[in-house]
């Protein structure tokens, strides 16, 4: 029964308003278009972007993506469904993992710590791939710990292989290195010790390399070894270059995860202790416990250190932290709820700061749309300040969502400071998980609008129109899943140049930043049909065939 209830009380969370929003250049849109170009060219065995191969990812979490489309149309909805289906069942296993280690208790403050933390909620609410990612890499893991203390390793192992062979599925060789790399250094600080013998090893790699067959053995046989050479030079691109506009110093992820995992992340700080104490079990079970602890730790920082060595920085490639951070998070929790714990007073006070910040930033947000002509002056990115003009309605009385945040962070504070420390942490994460829904539902609809909202709606008006729709000196995929794009018949659609001087056979449309618009305004071939919050419309003026 609690199994089912977690699994509603998971779906009344991820499901609502999944639609409520555009989605998000690049990586939402990208996965997206992916998907609903399988649906157009009935090819489901590669993935294609504006119908071409695209080697960067491989297809499952695509293929889910198509199966949602199928059954709720091509629409945003479809495109994040997935993720929320993977919500529950991460919150629903997080639970059972967690009784298997300890009891319901455990569990619940599990699932309670990754939803209630803000990224970690957030992403199951988005349509990218590193949620059903996770989940798959953190089984994997799961079950090679259980290897050690389940009467059937076998299987054990063989589960574990599967998951990370979904995991390859998923998102590519990232996963072997990460899985690799964990088992490496908990193997090291085990001195060798690690109650997994040569022939689970093998079991794991027999049944992630048969897992990952099913597509990359067919790809292989079918189109050759192009798709993996590029798929790889690819992966070594990724860890070795900086993507522009993706770069960022090496604490980078350290500062996502303090104040996105918030309030879940402050809990970490309540390890550094001055002396040890005594596990609250005993025996076998304070065993395994304390090993699953290990397996967490090195997890976490495997992947802390290895995203934080990585050039190209995007939020969610620390995303897997989130795992190994909810359940140390959640173990202080069920420590504290059996009073084997205290918190300290600058744990409280530290708690207190971060979650202040949090919702003072959420009460200035509509003040900044509010008194935006104030700040425009002041901002000398003169698309940022373009994005600005856009219309979106913004009311004083906004800021009490932030304000109402800030005053239950602050009565959990003072009940922490009470000795009243499960009621103040129960305060923390409850008033979290609703500010999340307020800034999903209310804010980030209007944090759209700024951002790409002008693009999108001129992208839309071409839905069902047979023209050319091309963006210039800026990466996006919107044009082609907002126009609902289909192939084209003439192949010199993909040279940009032929679109711009060529003799083109259909009405050509481009949109760029206002920033990169200077030498397209002078261009004689183009003329200007609309400027709009940081985006310059172009119309390719007509060519006599």
């Amino acid at each position: 029964m609690k199994y089912l209830l977690i699994a509603i009380a998971a779906a009344l969370l991820f499901v609502p308003f999944l639609g409520a929003v555009h989605l998000f250049d690049w990586d939402e849109i990208n996965f997206a278009e992916a998907a609903r170009e399988m649906i157009v060219s009935h090819d489901y065995s590669r993935v294609q972007i504006d119908f071409k191969p695209f080697w960067e990812k491989p297809p499952l979490f695509i293929w889910l993506q198509a199966i949602s489309m199928h059954i709720f149309g091509v629409n945003e909805f479809a495109a994040r469904f997935p993720n929320a289906v993977v919500g529950i069942a991460t919150l629903v296993a997080l639970f059972g993992i967690g009784k298997k280690l300890a009891d319901d208790k455990l569990g619940l403050w599990w699932a309670l710590a990754y939803a209630g933390s803000w990224l970690p909620h957030f992403y199951f609410k988005s349509g990218i791939i590193d949620p059903t990612f996770n989940l798959f890499i953190f089984l994997a893991i799961y079950y090679a710990y259980r290897i050690a203390y389940s009467p059937r390793p076998s299987a054990m192992a063989i589960f574990s292989g599967i998951f990370l062979g979904l995991a390859v599925l998923t998102k590519g060789p990232v996963a072997i290195l990460v899985s690799i790399l964990t088992l490496l250094f908990y193997w090291l600080y085990k001195k060798g010790k690690i109650g997994m013998g040569l022939g689970q090893l093998g079991l794991i790699i027999l049944a992630s390399f048969l897992t990952t067959a099913l597509w990359f053995g067919y790809e292989i046989i079918a189109h050759g070894f192009w798709f993996v050479e590029e798929f790889i030079t690819y992966q070594i691109r990724l860890f070795t270059t900086k993507d522009a506009g993706h770069g960022g110093s090496f604490f980078y992820h350290w500062i996502i995860l303090l104040v996105g995992c918030f309030p879940g992340s402050i809990l970490l700080f309540t390890y550094l202790r001055g002396r040890k104490h005594k596990s609250i079990y005993s025996g076998s079970a304070s065993t395994e416990v304390k090993d699953f602890k290990v397996w967490m730790w090195v997890l976490f920082w495997v992947v802390l250190i290895l995203f934080s060595i990585v050039e190209t920085k995007i939020v969610h490639y620390s995303s897997l932290c989130y795992f190994p951070l909810s359940f140390l998070a959640a173990w202080q929790l069920y420590r504290i709820s059996e009073n084997k714990l205290q918190l300290h007073a600058w744990n409280i006070a530290l708690m207190l700061v971060i979650g202040l910040a949090i919702g003072l930033a959420i009460t200035l947000l509509p003040l900044v749309g509010v008194y935006k002509d104030l700040l425009i002056p002041h901002i000398h990115d003169r698309f940022a300040q373009a994005n600005l003009q856009a219309q979106v309605p913004w009311s004083a009385w906004e800021a009490a969502y932030g304000a109402g945040y800030m005053l239950l962070i602050i009565t959990g504070a003072v009940l922490m400071f009470r000795k009243k420390t499960q009621a103040g942490l129960l305060c923390m994460f409850f008033s979290t998980i609703v500010a999340i829904q307020i800034t999903i539902v209310h804010f980030t609809p209007k944090i759209e609008r700024f951002s790409q909202g002008a693009a999108i709606d001129f992208f839309k008006t071409f839905e069902g129109k047979d023209d050319y729709v091309q963006v210039l000196m800026y990466h996006s995929y919107a044009h082609l899943f907002y126009t609902k794009k289909l192939p084209p018949a003439n192949q010199n659609y993909y040279n940009t140049e032929w679109l711009l001087t060529g003799n083109v056979d259909k009405p050509t449309w481009f949109v760029c930043r206002i920033t990169d618009s200077a030498p397209f305004r002078t261009d004689p071939n183009l003329e200007i049909v609309e400027e709009k919050n940081g985006f310059v419309f172009f119309k390719r003026k007509r060519v006599n065939n």
